[in-house]
């Protein structure tokens, strides 16, 4: 069950400190010192955020809406429940956005009733950087009277920000409805709503939603009641989130229930699917997660699938998680990004990183989380598969970028006007695995670790947001004999070295319990190294018998060999192309990468068509990237002119880039010799899946590594930041 008692007051926020040294005093007295759980007082800067967070406390804030699918805006209210903890504060600075348009903020006096009429405040919009603006709102000083709370109303409309998805009938999976989304990650909800847009700031919210007849509202809370002439939904969160977690979905969505605590909503042309996919099985992952790491925090447990147009593969959005639709192809990634949301719930949600420089915290921490639970609920052989294929993607992006790259430390500064979202690569979550992996290993015991995450960690700082030295200190504290040992400064292994290092993880977890899945796959690699392989030695395998990460292992090892000779994927074709047809996007798209990058006439049809089928950024971007940089750019101009019509505006606006603006040339070879088989090219998109967010655009992407490439269009936490792009603020 859910804590009934939950803190209402914003999150814990600690400023940065070195880790303790072994026998050197004040440790303990720190702590002390350290703002408790929910409060809101602390020294800690967020640069992506324009707003005075640390002078007030967010208690509770209410949201009113009404959708309007005809013009695409949102308009209504904001009420802000507020307590000021600074003296002599006369500005409320809030973050918004260029297109969330004020009409009036007014106040409700300290001691007021309902009869006394609110005081109309005076404001002002400047500039702060290209994903969002300052809202500059100021207080009489009767306002901010020590000790008293007061109320903010903000009115406001949003319209095209980065935050809200309006998608046309035909970007739909039933296309005959309209439906809209918003996804705030990282610090895209400020043009959702006037915020403390930090991940600093956690407060409880209500939200009261209006739509159209036959529209169906889905929100990250708990839906309190529903006025069905009226056409209007009442949702409450009771516990504290950040921002960020704030998300809406409206719709022609239905639902089934796939356990006692969880339903699956999507569309009525995608409920079967669903249901057949994950009946039964999310009740048992819930519980696996319970008996590793205490009782579930959010009460209901819901996942909502959306169209391919959205454009990450999943968010963990407390009590009902975003995912794409296209996942339901493939058992094994569905299974494993549910999980892996899953364990969101008590690493990021309940636990949240107080900053976007320790977004690993989140990360890392649910990666481990999830592979805990897949070793129990799928044997360890299977989690070592799915690691092994993660962490090749990780060394494979490492040499592309270089040892040196900033982007590899867990602890990424980042400079004032950089979008967090673009510092989200392949090491937020690999790297922060296996330094946890790591800290496991200390304890000497996997249990032991799991019990310090389950009555330590989660069980003092849940519902609060803590940077990385708080959990190291925490750490310490609870295995007093490795404080005692400095395990923190082992040489070549220090825990200062694991935050500011640049380069690959210290350590790696021992997978080889994963050699009976990985085996075969590095055995027909093998054959296939010659050019005329033994037919007789090819026939012992049988790929119809894989597992899907088996599959896109062998894929990913053997794009790693393109372009391949003409014999070779003749070869190849004839074995494998009808099967590979048959199984997910996951799979295909990595044999449509060869074809591409290998240039096999035979098998471009395939290509077209598989660009006609799917419409998401995560497998359309690639393709066309592959195609552009080859010579086979006319494939790809008469593909996007027979399928834009069916593409998201944003995705068009990429294509278009890739198709018509950019040269796009093919990446330099990497800079370092290869561990594997054969050398690297151009990763396929599965390497940065366990990034949040698939899309191309991003500062840096890793498609082209070896040049930095500004775009206007940009999740959201743009799931890769690093790679296939990233999903800020600045992509209208």
């Amino acid at each position: 069950m859910a804590d009934p008692h939950p803190p209402t007051s914003t999150s814990l926020c600690c400023c940065r400190k070195p880790l303790p040294v072994p026998g050197r005093p004040g440790a303990d007295a720190a702590r002390a010192r350290r703002p408790h759980p929910g409060s809101a007082r602390c020294p800690l800067v967020d640069v992506a955020s324009a707003s005075n967070f640390q002078s007030f406390q967010l208690n509770h804030f209410h949201l009113d809406l009404r959708l309007n699918f005809t013009l695409k805006e949102m308009t209504g209210w904001l009420v802000l429940d507020l307590f000021p903890i600074q003296p002599g504060i006369d500005t409320l600075v809030l973050d918004t956005h260029p297109s969330l348009l004020i009409h009036s903020i007014d106040c409700k006096m300290p001691g007021s009733t309902q009869l006394d009429r609110p005081v109309s405040l005076t404001y002002r919009v400047d500039p702060f950087t290209d994903y969002g603006s300052s809202l500059n709102i100021s207080l009489p000083g009767v306002v901010v009277q020590r000790g008293k709370g007061f109320q903010i109303t903000l009115r406001f409309t949003t319209t095209d920000g980065p935050a809200t998805w309006w998608l046309d009938p035909p970007l739909t999976c039933g296309q005959s409805q309209p439906l809209v989304f918003t996804l705030g990650h990282s610090v895209s909800n400020r043009s959702f709503f006037p915020c403390f847009d930090t991940p600093a700031v956690k407060s409880t919210y209500s939200a009261t939603v209006r739509v159209p007849e036959g529209v169906m509202v889905l929100m990250s809370a708990t839906r309190s009641s529903y006025s069905k002439p009226d056409r209007v939904f009442h949702f409450s969160m009771q516990y504290p989130v950040p921002a960020y977690l704030v998300a809406l979905v409206a719709g022609e969505l239905k639902h089934v229930d796939v356990g006692p605590r969880s339903r699956v909503w999507a569309e009525p042309c995608l409920l079967s699917c669903a249901l057949n996919k994950l009946g039964g099985s999310v009740e048992r992952w819930l519980a696996v997660a319970e008996d590793l790491f205490g009782p579930y925090p959010w009460g209901r447990y819901d996942i909502v699938f959306l169209p391919p147009s959205f454009p990450i593969v999943a968010m963990e959005n407390p009590c009902l998680t975003f995912i794409i639709s296209s996942i339901l192809e493939s058992r094994d990634f569905l299974l494993i990004d549910v999980i892996h949301e899953i364990s969101h719930g008590w690493f990021g949600n309940a636990v949240t990183n107080a900053t976007w420089e320790d977004m690993w915290l989140s990360e890392g921490l649910a990666t481990y989380a999830q592979r805990r639970i897949t070793t129990l609920a799928y044997g360890e052989a299977f989690t070592c598969l799915e690691t092994r294929f993660r962490l090749d993607a990780l060394h494979r992006q490492l040499r592309l970028l270089g040892d040196d790259s900033p982007v590899s430390k867990l602890q990424v500064t980042f400079e004032p006007g950089v979008n967090p979202s673009t510092l989200m690569n392949l090491f937020t979550y690999e790297k922060g695995f296996c330094f946890a992996s790591y800290l496991c290993k200390l304890c000497g015991d996997v249990s032991r670790f799991d019990a310090f995450l389950r009555v330590t960690y989660i069980s003092q700082f849940k519902f609060s947001s803590v940077v990385a030295e708080d959990l190291i200190e925490l750490f310490l504290d609870f295995f007093p004999a490795l404080k005692e040992e400095g395990a923190a400064h082992r040489e070549g292994l220090e825990f200062d070295r694991w935050l500011g290092g640049l380069g690959a993880p210290l350590y790696e977890p021992d997978l080889s319990a994963g050699g009976v899945l990985t085996r075969p796959v590095h055995q027909l690699c093998d054959l296939w190294a010659d050019p005329a392989p033994d037919p007789n030695a090819l026939a012992a395998f049988d790929l119809s018998t894989w597992t899907s990460f088996q599959t896109v292992l062998f894929l990913d090892r053997m794009l790693d060999r393109c372009p391949l000779p003409h014999e070779v994927m003749e070869g190849l074709s004839g074995a494998y192309s009808r099967l590979l047809a048959s199984q997910s996007a996951e799979v295909q798209i990595r044999w449509l990468q060869m074809v591409v990058r290998s240039n096999y006439p035979p098998e471009i049809p395939a290509v077209r068509s598989f660009l006609h089928k799917h419409t998401s950024r995560m497998y359309t971007v690639p393709l066309y990237e592959d195609l552009v940089a080859g010579v086979m750019k006319c494939v790809a101009m008469e593909t996007y002119s027979q399928t834009q019509g069916r593409l998201h505006p944003n995705l068009r606006r990429s294509l278009q880039q890739i198709i018509f603006q950019s040269p796009n040339p093919a990446p330099s070879p990497p800079p370092n010799p290869s561990p594997f088989p054969f050398p690297p090219s151009n990763p396929s998109p599965l390497y940065m899946r366990r990034d949040k967010f698939s899309q191309r655009h991003s500062p840096c992407c890793i498609h082209h590594a070896t040049s930095i490439i500004q775009h206007v269009s940009s999740y959201s936490h743009g799931y890769d930041r690093l790679q296939r792009g990233s999903m800020s603020g600045n992509q209208r």
